[in-house]
């Protein structure tokens, strides 16, 4: 599915809304209580298996969570039984692309520069379908992460694009994240209550 661009209206100076936008969708991301976090993480992993699980084999990219992030490593590890292959993306450096390593549930592993944690060694994959983290998002399908801008860098820079999932909670939706240029477009967000498909 093409990507909506961002409304013309939107102008380089939100970064304080976005700011605020961030803070509180984390807090309350993490004032989650331990029960109704496993209930929407259940719910959540149900629609994904559902969204992924009929497909052919393919290379599956996700990030290990952090901050109360839905945990998409038992469901990776379903699919590699299923033939799939798994990766999770490695900061390689500041302000550039990152790269796909190897992961499976026996990798070694390690933390990169932001502690979060990243397979310590292992091939580098592309991959077919990216699981993206936010921590919000809008019906449009842009999300907003924490800031640092590698996830929109590394789909501009992958030819032929992966498709791009985002994954978090319904407390995550914003009725307009206002995107910035550079913002990618999601083709699908999927939360406890379903999946989003933008412009559908």
């Amino acid at each position: 599915m093409k990507s909506l661009p961002p409304s013309a209206e939107h102008k380089p100076d939100h970064q304080f809304f976005r700011a605020e936008l961030r803070r509180e969708k984390l807090a309350a991301r993490m004032a989650l209580a331990a029960a109704t976090h496993a209930a929407l993480s259940a719910g959540l992993e149900q629609h994904l298996a559902a969204l992924l699980l009929p497909l052919p084999p393919q290379t599956l990219a996700f990030c290990a969570p952090v901050r109360g992030e839905f945990d998409a490593r038992p469901l990776a590890s379903l699919l590699i039984q299923r033939g799939w292959q798994a990766a999770m993306p490695v900061v390689t450096a500041v302000d550039a692309p990152m790269s796909f390593r190897a992961w499976t549930p026996s990798s070694a592993m390690s933390a990169d520069r932001y502690g979060i944690p990243i397979p310590a060694d292992g091939a580098v994959l592309v991959p077919d379908i990216v699981l993206l983290p936010l921590l919000a998002f809008d019906a449009q399908g842009f999300r907003l992460g924490y800031g640092g801008g590698y996830f929109d860098r590394t789909l501009a820079a992958m030819v032929p694009r992966p498709r791009a999932i985002g994954i978090g909670f319904e407390l995550g939706r914003a009725p307009d994240i206002r995107p910035q240029p550079h913002d990618i477009g999601l083709d699908a967000v999927v939360t406890e209550a379903g999946v989003l498909r933008p412009g559908s």
